[in-house]
């Protein structure tokens, strides 16, 4: 009976998969691809989705057996940006280090989570930096559609160190193609010093994503790879789901779009608890945007509204859980959560 109940959900969704994805009472949500190995050439899908909201670029170097040349990663990126005309893509700088290890590269750390990873690196290698921006930018001059994102940020001063490579990578491709523009540039909202110096840099960016995943292990000091301790990190912890309402707030007074590209993004039920924060950008993997799209549709914002509002008054994680699984009982979603995920 599952596997049937599985392909009726399955074609129940997809016929709705070039929908808009808008409550019942009107709020559009913008709905995002995390993109990797190929972007996801899946046309289907592309059509169904409003741009890529996290293009993943350590993919290409991590099935190599070096650091891939700026031709072949112009290459690359230019492939990708071509896919997607008329819709933004934003493509993360090279994020490696964590659980994220180049074979060719190998990073001896006792703690890799809390080590160098992610910006850290690249920073200290600006060579490595330096060539891939330029590759992105080279392969942005025909579409104009590409945003660079900044991972792992934790202060101002690796902002600006950022900024001002991407500015000297401008410079150098300007001179060779005066088509380029200068891209959008954000930053990664991971690591929680962010939540409380955003203000102070939100001038010097032009949007926030934010990792659900790592913020989540960062503010619950939690490797969620740990079996010992996995049972302590919890996507709907309240200390998380104040975090991002926190962020949310902060963007919105600053006027800076944000788009959550986490896990929790593509959970069902983080999904709709997101949109009832406040967020009107998620960004996830193709398995799930047809699933969330349909729940988007189904549901009623003030609603939504109501159950992020009790879930900011409920000290344990669970008590947030079961608040959301009863939303999802009442309205006949269970399908959509995958059986023991919690």
């Amino acid at each position: 009976g599952l596997i049937l109940e599985e392909s009726e959900l399955s074609s129940m969704v997809n016929r709705e998969l070039y929908l808009p994805a808008k409550t019942q009472d009107d709020k559009q949500v913008e709905i995002l691809l995390n993109a990797g190995l190929s972007a996801d050439t899946n046309i289907a899908i592309n059509q169904g989705v409003d741009g890529v909201g996290l293009y993943r670029t350590e993919i290409s170097f991590l099935l190599q057996q070096r650091f891939p040349s700026e031709d072949e990663q112009f290459k690359q990126y230019r492939s990708v940006l071509a896919s997607y005309p008329e819709k933004q893509v934003v493509m993360r700088t090279l994020d490696i280090g964590g659980d994220k290890a180049l074979p060719y590269f190998p990073i001896e750390e006792d703690n890799p989570f809390l080590g160098w990873r992610g910006i850290r690196f690249t920073l200290d290698h600006p060579d490595i930096f330096i060539i891939q921006l330029r590759a992105m930018l080279r392969a942005s001059c025909e579409s104009h559609n590409l945003s660079i994102l900044l991972p792992m940020i934790s202060g101002a001063q690796e902002l600006d160190d950022a900024l001002q490579l991407i500015e000297q990578a401008y410079d150098e491709v300007h001179e060779l193609d005066n088509r380029v523009r200068m891209p959008r540039v954000g930053i990664m909202i991971e690591v929680p010093s962010m939540l409380y110096i955003l203000p102070l840099i939100a001038h010097k960016v032009d949007f926030v994503s934010v990792g659900t995943n790592d913020l989540t292990q960062y503010l619950l000091a939690v490797d969620r790879n740990n079996s010992r301790v996995s049972d302590v990190y919890e996507s709907m912890h309240p200390a998380v789901i104040m975090a991002l309402k926190q962020i949310h707030d902060t963007c919105k007074q600053y006027q800076l779009p944000v788009c959550i590209c986490g896990e929790l993004a593509g959970d069902p039920m983080g999904a709709l608890l997101l949109i009832g924060l406040g967020y009107e950008t998620l960004s996830m993997n193709t398995s799930n945007v047809a699933r969330t799209k349909y729940l988007i549709r189904q549901s009623n914002l003030a609603e939504l509204q109501d159950l992020a509002n009790k879930a900011l008054s409920k000290p344990y994680g669970s008590d947030i859980y079961s608040m959301m699984l009863n939303y999802f009982e009442e309205r006949e979603f269970t399908g959509f959560i995958r059986a023991g995920k919690k």
